[in-house]
């Protein structure tokens, strides 16, 4: 085998094969004035070669990463490592041009301006992958989640790297680029559990029962089938306003997402049960009084 292998070495030296492949290698494609960047077909084709066997191992590394980590994790990781991806491309790149002897500092040098201009233009798109990333890390937020931001509310529904994607009650999608969450308050409704403490505010009259006020209110909100916890249900009396007595119920729901639906669904029963009961609900009255002035002759 070892006597085969010399055999075809030597035919191949013989012939000028070898010389002839070595020569299309170094055939220059490209040479700039200062001669600082030299492009030839040998370089192209090890930059290929290292680009693949860097695809190689960058996936074995992926599937051993995510081979036992939940779905929800491994949709995060894949989109984190979908960015790495290119920055690790982008190093070993650098790294090979260096050991070639490519001056890398004067490829800097001549598109110093074309990559400023790229990044003013692209700053707001790094910041939203900036954003993704630490999202995604920090796992603050998660598919499934309520959120309100800039008065908006949606369930996230898909976290990408440049951005969010929730739907609002309404069923409209709403796109929320993820810089925002870093320069806005977020508020997650249901990071701490899915259940939420919801309200409906109310006002009697003066004079009104108000033992009974809030035995009619406790029973509105617990008949209601959406309302979880009956014994976390409660009544505050909040004030004595100029023309009402005013009371907030308080009560547990498992899908605050839709809470404006049971709340109104609450607040029908308590307008029954008030006129079963003959407690009415105030307006405000105000008393105008005319005073007529009388010139003396």
């Amino acid at each position: 085998m070892q006597n085969q292998l010399e055999e075809i070495e030597d035919i191949v030296t013989e012939s000028g094969i070898w010389e002839t492949f070595l020569d299309i290698l170094g055939t220059v494609l490209y040479v700039n004035e200062a001669k600082t960047i030299r492009i030839t077909i040998g370089l192209i084709l090890l930059v290929f070669v290292i680009y693949t066997l860097t695809t190689i191992v960058l996936n074995f590394v992926k599937r051993v990463f995510t081979k036992k980590l939940p779905k929800a994790d491994k949709a995060k990781f894949n989109t984190v490592f979908s960015f790495a991806r290119w920055l690790i491309y982008l190093v070993v790149l650098l790294v090979v041009f260096d050991n070639l002897g490519v001056n890398v500092t004067a490829i800097f040098a001549a598109s110093a301006a074309l990559l400023i201009g790229v990044g003013l233009a692209l700053q707001t798109l790094f910041q939203d992958i900036l954003s993704g990333v630490f999202i995604l890390i920090d796992q603050s937020l998660h598919v499934g989640d309520i959120i309100e931001i800039d008065n908006k509310v949606g369930r996230v529904e898909e976290i990408k790297l440049r951005t969010t994607r929730a739907v609002t009650i309404d069923n409209k999608v709403l796109i929320i680029p993820n810089h925002l969450y870093l320069t806005n308050s977020l508020y997650n409704w249901t990071q701490n559990g899915v259940s939420t403490r919801e309200s409906v505010s109310v006002g009697v009259a003066y004079g009104s029962d108000v033992q009974l006020v809030k035995k009619l209110l406790l029973q509105a909100a617990n008949s209601h089938a959406e309302v979880i916890n009956p014994e976390s249900t409660s009544v505050l009396f909040t004030d004595f306003a100029d023309s009402s007595l005013n009371f907030k119920l308080i009560f547990t729901l498992n899908d605050s997402f839709k809470a404006q639906f049971p709340a109104s669904d609450i607040r029908f029963e308590i307008d029954k049960l008030f006129r079963e009961h003959n407690i009415s609900i105030p307006f405000p009255q105000r008393d105008i009084y005319i005073k007529s002035h009388t010139k003396d002759q």
